[in-house]
């Protein structure tokens, strides 16, 4: 059986990135070793900072404890999709290599088993895109036993998304198996599994080594952060995959050093962007391969037109566009396409009433819902921004949707909503939502103070350089200016300002692609 390998096909592409480590490991002793300020204790904090921001974990209830870059995470929540929230923020910290998630679940609701496998099997036919999955429901003692057969990876975690999505279940065991529609070689699997690393915006891989034999992909090599290591896992589950094995990918914050980064953020035609988002695009499961998604690119802007399934699948594309490397804005004209066959606007109230009903997070409150002419119109009140993006992500997965207006009234408006690309559920960014705008009110920090606090989360962040980043505070304005080399750093790092205390922020930052590794 040939063994097909991306270090024997491109290995001198890799020379010029191995020869920056040792220069930086020469001038700076232990470089490739820790980082002298990443200390268990400042990770720890940093991990609990990152918790009490997001309105999904009561961090209240939850303990970190670091050990060597390792974190601990112990206590109780009331549902598993916060348990699983959790994890992924704490893997976004820089300097954590990786998360053992002891967390229990309590669920607050006191359902039946057989009220739950109900549930589940509802949630699983009222959402469009795994509604003909050949899956079956067992529960026992408040634990779901998913089986069946799905055609990808994706397809597979999506479905166990939506089970944990029901109040009530404690634990999932996922026995889905995968039945690819066509066999592929090892080479055709390393060559997407190589499209897939290089165009996620969310993984720098130049110092991840790729290995394919039978199915089964090794990764192995060094990765920046614990976050980006899933993300390549994910990745790494391509058509034809049998298995991924990470064990020996380490993650080494030294090695998102910007220097190690040259062959990822090289200019891109706007055709290589093109053909990428189609690529992210007909790889996620929220988005029908039916779907007739039309991609343009003007300069960096991607701009979608054309008919999805459901409203939920117009939020994903633009997210998957979002994603993708070499992307600087998102133009989202997709438009819901008619239902051939007419729901009518009672049941669908019904449908999505029934599905708050269900949920871990909304089962707890009084959200009313009228619908007219596919349009729905939520009302009630919640305690956060979290919860009311929650309510209109469910009702934008009923099929016959075609608008929310989202009317419901947040409790706790002082507090931002906090969005991280690497947090799975349904999460987006809060501009993706009409009603959000966020004005944080008066500081009662000083200037001093609230710059200091956003210096302090530009160092932990995932994203950010934060030696490249300027800042300056003045009335409670955030001024940032400097230089980054994504749109996404560009978006961390108002998010960072937010998060540091700024009642407003002025983003001046330029987006810029790095030159590409000079050739012998």
């Amino acid at each position: 059986m040939t063994r097909f390998t991306k270090k024997n096909q491109c290995a001198h592409k890799n020379t010029w990135i191995m020869v920056a480590v040792l220069m930086l490991t020469m001038t700076f002793p232990g470089f490739g070793l820790a980082d002298v300020n990443l200390t268990d204790a400042g990770i720890e904090n940093a991990v609990e900072r990152q918790l009490l921001k997001d309105q999904a974990v009561p961090a209240y209830r939850i303990t970190p404890e670091c050990s060597s870059g390792v974190v601990s995470l112990r206590g109780t929540v009331s549902n598993l999709l916060a348990k699983d929230r959790a994890l992924e923020i704490t893997e976004t910290v820089k300097g954590v290599r990786s998360v053992i998630n002891l967390i229990q679940v309590s669920a607050f609701q006191d359902k039946s088993d057989y009220r739950l496998q109900k549930d589940i099997i509802d949630s699983l036919k009222m959402n469009p895109a795994t509604n003909e999955y050949d899956i079956t429901v067992t529960v026992e003692d408040k634990k779901a036993i998913l089986a069946g057969t799905v055609g990808s990876y994706k397809e597979k975690q999506l479905a166990e998304t939506v089970a944990k999505g029901v109040g009530g279940i404690r634990s999932i065991e996922n026995k889905i198996t995968i039945s690819y529609p066509a066999q592929r070689s090892d080479s055709q699997i390393l060559a997407d599994i190589e499209q897939g690393l290089l165009w996620d915006a969310l993984v720098d891989h130049q110092l991840v080594e790729v290995t394919v034999k039978n199915g089964k992909v090794n990764l192995t090599g060094t990765i920046g952060g614990a976050a980006e290591k899933t993300r390549a896992i994910s990745d790494s589950w391509v058509s034809g995959v049998t298995e991924v094995d990470a064990s020996a990918l380490t993650v080494a914050r030294w090695a998102r050093d910007t220097d190690l980064r040259g062959g990822k953020y090289v200019p891109r035609s706007d055709g290589e962007i093109k053909e990428a988002v189609m690529l992210a695009l007909a790889k996620d499961p929220r988005i029908s391969a039916d779907a007739d998604v039309q991609v343009m690119v003007q300069a960096g802007t991607v701009t979608l037109k054309g008919p999805v399934d459901y409203l939920q699948a117009r939020r994903a594309a633009a997210q998957d566009a979002g994603n993708t490397v070499g992307v600087l804005r998102v133009r989202n004209h997709l438009k819901v396409a008619p239902l051939p066959v007419t729901i009518n606007d009672t049941e669908l109230a019904q449908n999505i009433e029934d599905a708050l009903d269900r949920d871990a997070y909304l089962d707890v409150y009084e959200i009313q819902v009228n619908v007219r002419s596919g349009v729905a119109e939520l009302y009630g009140k919640v305690n956060t921004n979290f919860e009311k993006m929650r309510a209109e992500n469910l009702a934008s997965t009923i099929s016959g949707i075609y608008f929310v207006n989202n009317h419901i009234a947040v409790a706790r408006n002082w507090a931002p909503y906090h969005y991280s690309p690497y947090t799975h559920q349904d999460s987006f960014p809060g501009e993706a939502y009409e009603w959000y705008n966020f004005t944080a009110p008066s500081s009662q920090n000083t200037d001093r103070e609230i710059l200091e606090n956003i210096r302090e989360e530009l160092q932990w962040s995932p994203f950010v350089d934060e030696e490249k980043v300027d800042v300056r505070v003045e009335g409670g304005q955030a001024t940032l200016t400097g230089t980054v080399h994504s749109r996404l750093e560009h978006d961390a790092a108002i998010e960072n300002a937010r998060e540091g205390g700024a009642e407003s922020v002025n983003n001046l930052l330029a987006i810029s692609p790095l030159l590409p590794p000079k050739k012998n």
